[in-house]
């Protein structure tokens, strides 16, 4: 489980399409140090497994089913990513309840300045993902928790603060690229409860 709020940036290695899925290579010395063999670390939203810790660096395994379904086949090296390593039982929970299983991808279609360092982004969403969103909800895009200050239709905006911005690779981001979105889990719970109400007539 993680937060979405994001503890470091990392910048890839390299990625590496193999026979089935692929495998991704990042430099992260500062959550590297302390990191063991098969700990979960979250790589723009996606919850992967550590392996190879060695120079700073490590690699995770990636499936068939996380390059369909993400945007992580598009890295090459030189990218920064955002990473989070899973909480503790003893973690302050700042942000919101994620799995690091990302539901789609997305597409920046907007990102302004607002000044004194807070930006406004606004992102377009896969038609399936529309439902899941309300207005002051949550969503994680690249693994950042973000609170949701404007739907309409299948885009989303959001408010990026001084912090997030310098701390996170939004920073890197232009129209047109693709983000990784992960929607609130509570949502899909009570979505599929409510399925099987009969509602009296």
């Amino acid at each position: 489980m993680f937060t979405g709020l994001i503890e470091g940036l990392g910048e890839v290695v390299s990625f590496t399409p193999q026979a089935t899925g692929g495998r991704l290579r990042i430099h992260a010395p500062a959550l590297v140090s302390d990191a063991h063999e098969g700990d979960s670390i979250c790589v723009n939203g996606v919850c992967l497994t550590a392996l190879g810790l060695e120079a700073g660096a490590f690699s995770a395994d990636l499936a068939p089913e996380t390059l369909a379904r993400t945007g992580l086949s598009s890295l090459k090296a030189g990218d920064l990513v955002n990473l989070e390593r899973s909480l503790l039982p003893t973690t302050r929970l700042g942000g919101h309840i994620l799995q690091g299983h990302v539901d789609g991808v997305g597409s920046v279609v907007e990102l302004k300045e607002l000044g004194e360092g807070n930006w406004w982004l606004t992102v377009e969403l896969p038609e399936e993902l529309e439902r899941y969103l309300v207005f002051k909800g949550s969503i994680a895009i690249d693994g950042i928790s973000l609170t949701v200050a404007q739907v309409e239709g299948r885009r989303v905006g959001v408010t990026i603060i001084p912090h997030t911005w310098t701390h996170t690779n939004l920073q890197r981001r232009v129209v047109g690229d693709s983000v990784n979105l992960e929607t609130d889990v509570i949502a899909k719970y009570v979505e599929k409860m409510l399925a099987h109400i009969s509602l009296p007539k």
